[in-house]
């Protein structure tokens, strides 16, 4: 890999830019053009593009209703293979609209791009990407268009890489093609301290290290997929989220030296809060963990929290954040356990590098909540987090209050 990311050159000629593109970034005619029209501005500036597309606004989960109506645990491959349908469109679309402007276009579905992946379907990982097509394509003056979010497995079945992974997709590309950086388009100008929609006054942070956007992604900031970003950080992309409705600079994501720590300090303090509006809690009894996150596994299925008691028969408590509960209590269903479903919970969560040695951050979160009414229901604590569980109406409220308590405090 290049240290210069998309300034990087190669034998076919100028810089390469790897762009993506989010479901509301293309979501009708109107945002397809604006799309096109910025891709095709940056071909004529002599850059060559690759662009990684979505699907339109919310195709994907139109599609994924369908499924479920004809079945209640869809096989994964045919799903797979129903879900890869929307990157294919908003591709073709965009292929279209930037041959109307002038420029020559061609679009990729995962496997025509090179996208390997195992066979693990509707949760694929990435073994490699071969560019050898979109290398050829931009040889020949054209602007490449990738489907996102899928992949092709070692028999050639259409894989797809978990909600979101058209963000993984990108990074993919882009240290595919040795490139060092890439920018990650989407509805707002950046990552924010909190969800803005939530706390008006949260604000944009100019820059992160890797580990705190994952752990802030992971605790449910929808603005980048986890994935994606571990995905950065093994391969050293930097990526630069920012909007596709402006062209003002956004939020960049960077190596272990990018933080906003003073020069020698350990840390800064706490970087954010984030949550999740739903963030169902399972309780399963009579298996163990590893053969309940066996189950889970087969069905493309990722565990978010896990707690285990040290009493003997005490149930599994677990949240597996982005899968439908009929897929979490179908699998464990043929284990023969026991699950019970708190649906009506979300999670609030505290940002802030080794939290874990810092319980006076977890002890002013939590007494703060208390004093405020709102019940924590399971409290888990990790190196990079403070995730609290509570009821899904005290959620907004837990937020604005741990933001004025650690951000504008």
């Amino acid at each position: 890999m290049t240290s210069n990311g998309t300034t990087s050159k190669d034998a076919g000629g100028g810089p390469i830019s790897v762009w993506k593109f989010g479901g509301t970034s293309v979501a009708d005619h109107d945002r397809m053009r604006a799309v096109a029209t910025r891709m095709v501005d940056q071909h004529r500036s002599g850059r060559r593009v690759v662009a990684v597309l979505s699907a339109m606004g919310k195709f994907s989960d139109e599609l994924i209703d369908m499924a479920y109506k004809q079945s209640s645990r869809p096989q994964l491959r045919e799903l797979d293979a129903l879900l890869s349908v929307g990157e294919q469109i908003s591709c073709a679309l965009a292929a279209m609209a930037v041959e109307e402007l002038g420029v020559p276009a061609v679009s990729f579905n995962g496997e025509q791009a090179g996208i390997r992946t195992d066979d693990q379907f509707g949760n694929a990982r990435l073994i490699g990407v071969n560019p050898e097509q979109i290398t050829a394509a931009l040889e020949q003056g054209r602007i490449v268009l990738v489907t996102g979010f899928q992949g092709v497995s070692p028999l050639g079945d259409t894989t797809t890489l978990g909600r979101g992974g058209s963000d993984a997709s990108a990074v993919a590309v882009a240290a595919g093609l040795g490139l060092g950086e890439c920018e990650i388009f989407t509805d707002v100008a950046g990552v924010f301290t909190a969800d803005p929609r939530v706390v008006p006054g949260a604000r944009r942070l100019d820059t992160l290290r890797h580990s705190e956007m994952l752990e802030m992604a992971e605790a449910g900031a929808g603005v980048l997929q986890p994935r994606s970003v571990e995905l950065a950080a093994a391969h050293g992309i930097d990526i630069h989220l920012r909007s596709s409705f402006t062209d003002a600079p956004g939020t960049w994501i960077r190596g272990s030296g990018a933080g906003s720590a003073a020069p020698g300090a350990e840390t800064a303090g706490v970087t954010g809060i984030a949550h999740r509006n739903q963030d169902t809690l399972y309780s399963a009894s009579g298996v163990s963990p590893a053969k309940l996150l066996r189950a889970l596994a087969s069905r493309g299925a990722a565990i978010g929290t896990l707690q285990v008691s040290d009493s003997a028969g005490a149930p599994v408590l677990f949240t597996a954040p982005g899968v439908e509960p009929a897929e979490v209590t179908g699998a464990l269903a043929e284990l023969d356990a026991a699950v019970s479903v708190h649906d009506d919970l979300g999670s609030v969560s505290v940002i802030a590098a080794g939290i874990a040695r810092k319980p006076a951050v977890a002890a002013a979160a939590l007494s703060a909540l208390e004093a405020a009414g709102i019940d924590a229901e399971m409290v888990t604590t990790m190196p990079g987090r403070l995730t609290v569980h509570v009821n899904a109406a005290d959620v907004h409220d837990a937020v604005r209050l741990l933001h004025t308590l650690f951000i504008e405090g």
